[in-house]
């Protein structure tokens, strides 16, 4: 496949202030994403081009599809459910309550239906914050907590395996991309290893999803880009520029999910930036990459 052949185009410009963890839902030809200073989570119709929009509480970080119907979402430092016909949310469960400066930020459904994610103290500045402060959980179908770890500085991007062997994770201020071993019965981690250091004109690694090759897509927060790594190889293989500094996330939908969708953000931009990337914070569709992703998983409880 050529470079050439690559399309990036905008598809929503509503210019969200942190757009992030979109997933893409074939049932409806829809993509979700959640702005999460704004507290919405938004559905963008990709056949009627409209975008709908429910309003939360608290910042929402994540969003993921639930077998039941509905989505489920982490909304501050509680794990929602959320009827979308009715835009009622429901507490499934809470954490981190001892430290009431902490939100949860990015979040992804396992392949066995148990939503991952993590947490992080609240930002003075975009990636300020103090240090430490988060851990990584899953919330199992039964809507019992497992926390995996803590020290967690900025809990991000995380995937598995197409084997279901291995769980990719993102704590952004380590730059690195790292994998864990993951037991798909019990939802256990284990045996912490770096598979990428990011390059300094990378900048921070942000929100990932892996594609029908195995291989990870990650977004670079300040870096402009998205990034195709070879986890075995540790390798990088493929930049993608876009016309915004501060990309966000990005997963695969569309078509067979052969379209890239790509959030950011224009939080953090003075004037100048702002004036530099009038598409900050816009919703990015990208065509022609020559590899599909693979269908989210859906919440089982």
């Amino acid at each position: 496949m050529t470079m050439s052949s690559i399309k990036i185009e905008v598809v929503l410009r509503e210019n969200y202030r942190c757009g992030e963890s979109p997933v893409w839902e074939e049932a409806s030809q829809s993509l979700l994403f959640v702005d999460i200073p704004s507290k919405i989570i938004c559905r963008w119709d990709s056949v009627s081009n409209q975008v709908q929009r429910v309003a939360v509480d608290a910042p929402v970080s994540s969003v993921a599809l639930r077998q039941l119907g509905g989505y489920v979402a982490t909304i501050g430092t509680k794990f929602c459910a959320l009827n979308w016909e009715n835009q009622s949310v429901f507490v499934l469960a809470t954490v981190d309550e001892d430290k009431k400066n902490n939100r949860f930020n990015d979040g992804k459904v396992d392949p066995a239906g148990r939503y991952f994610a993590g947490t992080m103290a609240e930002e003075t500045a975009p990636a300020v914050l103090e240090r430490h402060q988060g851990s990584l959980y899953s919330l199992f179908p039964d809507h019992s907590v497992k926390k995996y770890f803590d020290q967690v500085d900025i809990s991000n991007g995380l995937d598995w395996s197409l084997d279901h062997k291995i769980f990719y994770y993102i704590d952004s201020l380590s730059y690195t991309v790292d994998a864990f071993d993951y037991d798909l019965q019990t939802g256990q981690i284990s045996n912490r290893r770096i598979v990428y250091k990011m390059e300094k004109d990378e900048q921070i690694p942000d929100g990932m999803c892996i594609d029908a090759e195995g291989k990870l897509w990650v977004a670079c927060y300040n870096g402009g880009r998205i990034i195709r790594l070879d986890p075995e190889t540790g390798k990088r293989l493929q930049t993608v520029k876009l016309p915004v500094d501060k990309t966000t996330s990005c997963c695969f939908g569309g078509k067979d999910y052969s379209e890239m969708y790509v959030t950011c953000a224009r939080d953090g931009l003075n004037a100048e930036g702002l004036l530099r990337q009038p598409d900050a914070g816009n919703i990015f569709k990208i065509t022609g990459l020559g590899v599909k992703g693979i269908a989210p998983y859906s919440y089982a409880g």
